[in-house]
């Protein structure tokens, strides 16, 4: 039928079913700014204005709009050139991060600001509670609608500069040596801190660390993709129109473990409108690991696209391609499949034990460490002899904890669509953080070489490392093979919970031998980890928590041993901190519980054994950490700012407030009882002598710059930090950058966004690349100005400066390189891969408020204190923290994934899997410290992933110093609380 809607001022004629959604009605009449979180409304991701009044569109039939006033962000922009003060507003705050929910936040500020203009925060967060955002901790989008209701009062503006930036210090040491290093800071390697020297006398003086003074890094740049995003222009993969579009469907396991004796598809395949349905039975077995790694993937290799064995609740049995959702639905009731149903096993303890079911059975898998008893891989290894080092220890401390499984939960769901182009090369469009890998990975699954595929990757709507894995690219591949059509398939959000990634759950047991003086002297980390039914990132996640763990402190002995389980859960994949948070948390509730036995303060305690710039990481090359051939190389920390770290966190926070009489108590509420809790982090800076980035550099008629880089940007700002790389080589503004980024054909390989390695290897590679082109530059600047060497040529503001003062603009270089003297096209490609993976620091704090009556913990205050070395972009880098820190706090507090005795995920939707809305988050700081990195892009280090790790031992150790209840598992629910009180 065709409905009359009128929509930002203009009627339109659509058409429509009468069972279609508003959201779909409008998609289809090309606003794409108004996108799909899930069926339910519960994203909000989907919402516009009725009349004014905020709506979920994917919950209103079409025909329920007819006769209303539609309101878009579309409808807001006066102009090509222009932004509504609105959007203005979240552009200058940073409010954006992928950009994928903004659409929606900016109709709700419009909805508020129609009808009050001097709002509260209170009342901005209370309109923004329908709008779930997994990405900006909701600080900026605050701000922004506070800002942009001064803009609409009329009121002078000031600048919005970003976050303050706190410049690390360090202790000289006393009496200076010969060796001593450069006051200026260009080395800091052996700058000791004032704690871990306490037996040295110690002057006054303290350096800084040395950053010196830039144009465009280090400042707070727009993001180069702001506007396209705050406008809802098209920028995501589903975003597009294709004529003759087939819409796939995946039927997956009703049952946690069973074989598949039959399957009959032919009422499915009869059904008018059905074009092909796949599975074990037409299409070809080819064994692979999905997850997003370098060449070659670590094994087990132990999936298939379509296995006649199922090995969880959500597996893939088969998938159908039609000519709408509605008929690949209906078909995939008609699919006939005759199972077998066999013992099935969940938690990873019991997995490894003689009797279990065995999960991989068939013949076909290599390298699994002992399928009879589901022990995938096996790590071990030691430092120094932890038996012996407990013998000498004077006090000997084991505790035991358990990490649970979580979703990453983007807004955004798994989306992809592949078609032939018109050199019948495969072209996939898709939400992936890892396109080269994708290519490589799929080729052999549909049986064409790596030349005739094509990866793109638009915006991302999140990825947080489950979009770091090949999921749905070979089903849609393998159906555009079978059709000969363009073919789009997107997760609903219960199969985005069932079917695509989570974080392991692992049980860990810390035994540590402490001195007398409190030194750690002997350390053990046993861990059994839970990869579910496929090895996907199950051997690189527990190496990571293996390090994370035991590099974190000082210790003279320290040994890993981990075990592996498959089990018949849902697959944990890739999760931002990738084995960091589980590793810390259990670390640092163990710290503060030692700290606690032998009466020590625990910041004392941690400060005492924590490692600082000089330190080595001894158990890295072990764990394939600063490995390379043959030659193994310990790795040195060489710039940690932890002591400024936690002094800002601890004055952020009121650390001192704990210890004057009756803090604990809350006055008028006799059951409630306040605490705070603190944790130590250390991250990693991509994976040393694997991660590469690439990036070509060339200038344009104008002056301007193309930078190409295969860097994927997942809402993180990477796009406009890269930027500001090139734009401080090349001495121009940032506006004169044009980046494109992932796309397997245009832009130069990259492992992908994952490890916290974009700023750090792909930083380095556009630097490398521009540098190049700015040698070229002042190589034609001479030209021009008839010099004999172009040494004394520097370029800033646009120009070729000479050392006597002449100059040419840049583009006036351009010009002449490009039509007046064409010797060569100024251009240069550049990659790096590092040896090196500078760890970033952090001090955590938590304030809670716990029931005692009925275990309700809230987090009333988060600060975080951060270490990332010099930040490129100080609100992009805020805004990584920020939206870190929320998802940390739903890993630690309420989020997990509950299953029924079937091993069926009971709360697959967005509510009962509850993520932080903005009317309920807690007061939050980020704070940057700055040190200066010297192995780094212009002193940078990792900042994405570091703010994942320590939240949840924060609040623990806040439940602790409230209640003196002790919780050795998350998340911190009310009954578990509540448990664990009665206990003690």
């Amino acid at each position: 039928m065709t409905l009359s809607l009128n929509i930002n001022g203009n009627d339109h004629e659509v058409s429509a079913k009468p069972t279609d959604t508003l959201l779909s009605a409008l998609r289809g009449a090309g606003l794409f700014s108004v996108r799909f979180g899930s069926h339910d409304g519960k994203t909000g991701a989907a919402a516009v204005l009725v009349d004014g009044q905020l709506v979920n569109s994917d919950v209103m039939l079409a025909g329920q709009a007819v006769g209303h006033r539609i309101e878009t962000v579309e409808g807001l922009n006066p102009g090509v050139n222009e932004l509504h003060p609105i959007q203005k507003a979240f552009v200058e705050t940073g409010s954006i991060q992928s950009g994928y929910s903004t659409p929606a936040m900016i109709l709700a500020t419009k909805a508020l600001l129609d009808k009050n203009l001097n709002p509260t925060e209170v009342e901005v967060r209370e309109a923004f509670s329908g709008i779930l955002c997994r990405e900006t901790g909701y600080v900026k989008p605050v701000e922004a609608v506070l800002r942009a209701a001064a803009y609409l009062r009329g009121e002078e503006v000031p600048p919005y500069d970003g976050p303050p930036i706190v410049d690390a210090t360090f202790f000289a040491d006393y009496p200076p040596s010969d060796e001593a290093p450069d006051p200026t800071g260009e080395e800091i390697s052996n700058l000791q801190s004032p704690i871990s020297t306490q037996t040295k006398p110690q002057t006054d003086i303290r350096l800084t660390s040395g950053v010196p003074e830039t144009a465009v890094v280090g400042k707070p740049e727009t993001k180069v993709d702001a506007v396209k995003l705050t406008k809802g222009n098209p920028a995501f993969v589903d975003d597009i129109e294709m004529r003759g579009m087939l819409y796939a469907k995946l039927l997956t396991s009703p049952h946690a473990h069973a074989r598949i004796l039959d399957i009959d598809a032919s009422a499915a395949e009869a059904l008018p409108g059905v074009h092909a349905v796949i599975h074990y039975k037409n299409v070809k077995r080819v064994k692979y690991a999905s997850g997003g790694q370098s060449y070659p993937n670590p094994p087990p290799h132990d999936q298939v696209s379509f296995d006649n064995k199922v090995r969880y609740v959500g597996d893939r049995v088969a998938a159908v391609a039609a000519e709408s959702e509605a008929i690949a639905e209906e078909a995939l009731k008609l699919i006939k499949v005759e199972y077998e149903v066999l013992p099935a096993v969940f938690d990873e303890n019991e997995a490894i034990k003689p009797g279990a079911p065995i999960i991989h059975d068939e013949e076909d898998t290599e390298k699994i460490h002992d399928a009879s008893r589901n022990i995938v891989h096996h790590i071990q290894a030691e430092v120094g002899d932890v038996e012996q080092g407990f013998a000498e220890a004077d006090h000997v401390f084991k505790h035991t904890y358990y990490v649970h499984q979580v979703q990453q939960a983007p807004i955004e769901p798994h989306v992809a669509i592949s078609w032939w182009d018109a050199d019948e090369r495969l072209v996939i469009r898709t939400s992936t953080q890892v396109p080269f890998h994708v290519r490589r990975m799929v080729a052999p699954l549909l049986d064409l070489p790596v030349r005739r595929i094509r990866v793109i990757k638009p915006r991302i709507g999140g990825g947080f490392g489950v979009k770091q894995e090949m999921l749905i690219e070979d089903i849609v591949g393998h159906l555009t093979i079978a059709t000969g059509r363009p073919v789009r398939m997107e997760l609903t959000r219960s199969e985005e919970f069932r079917s695509s990634r989570t974080r392991h759950p692992q049980t860990i047991t810390w035994k540590t031998g402490v001195m007398a003086d409190g030194t750690l002297h002997s350390m053990r980390m046993t861990v059994i980890g839970n990869t579910g039914a496929y090895g996907t990132h199950g051997l690189t996640v527990q190496t990571v928590t293996g390090l994370r763990g035991l590099s974190s402190y000082n210790c003279k002995n320290r040994e890993f041993d981990c075990t592996v389980a498959y089990t018949n859960l849902p697959v944990p994949g890739a999760y931002r901190g990738y084995g960091g948070p589980q590793a810390l948390f259990s670390l640092e509730c163990h710290m503060d519980e030692i700290a606690a036995m032998l009466k020590l303060d625990p910041i004392e305690f941690r400060r005492k054994n924590w490692v600082q710039a000089g330190d080595p990481m001894p158990i890295a090359p072990l764990l394939g950490e600063g490995e390379k051939d043959t030659v193994i190389t310990v790795p040195l920390i060489e710039s940690c700012g932890l002591n400024e770290c936690f002094e800002q966190g601890m004055k952020a926070i009121g650390w001192e407030r704990q210890f004057e009489p009756g803090w604990h108590e809350v006055p008028g509420n006799p059951h409630l009882r306040r605490g705070l809790g603190a944790a130590m982090c250390m991250h990693g800076t991509a994976i040393p002598g694997l991660d590469m980035g690439g990036a070509s550099v060339k200038i344009n008629d104008d002056g301007s710059f193309n930078v190409l880089v295969g860097a994927t940007d997942l809402g993180t700002g990477s796009d406009t930090v890269l930027s500001q790389i090139a734009a401080e080589v090349l001495g121009v503004p940032l506006e004169d950058i044009i980046i494109y980024s992932s796309d397997t054909d245009m832009t130069p390989f990259d492992t992908g966004a994952y490890a916290s390695s974009t700023t750090y290897i792909s930083g380095t590679a556009v630097k490398r690349a521009a540098e190049q082109v700015a040698e070229q530059i002042k190589e034609r600047a001479a030209l021009m100005l008839e010099l004999d060497s172009w040494d004394d040529i520097r370029l800033e503001n646009r120009h070729a400066v000479a050392g006597d003062g002449r100059s040419v603009s840049m583009e006036a270089i351009g010009l002449h390189s490009l039509h007046q003297d064409q010797q060569r096209q100024i251009m240069a490609t550049a990659s790096y891969v590092s040896m090196d993976s500078p760890p970033p620091f952090a001090g955590q704090f938590a304030e809670v408020e716990v029931d005692i009556e009925t275990g309700q913990v809230t987090v009333t205050k988060l600060v975080m204190a951060v270490d990332a070395g010099v930040p490129i972009n100080p609100i992009t880098a805020s805004g990584q923290v920020e939206g870190g820190m929320v998802q940390a706090l739903g890993y630690g507090h309420c989020e997990e994934m509950v299953y029924n005795e079937a091993g069926n995920l009971i709360n697959d939707q967005f509510g009962p899997y509850h993520i932080y809305r903005a009317d309920e988050m807690p007061w939050m700081q980020a704070i940057l410290v700055q040190t200066n990195e010297p192995t780094g892009p212009f002193g940078a280090k990792a900042i994405a992933e570091i703010p994942k790790d320590g939240v949840a031992p924060a609040i623990a150790n806040a439940v602790t110093n409230a209640t003196g209840t002790r919780l050795r598992r998350i998340p911190f629910t009310p009954q578990r609380v509540h448990e664990a009180m009665n206990q003690k």
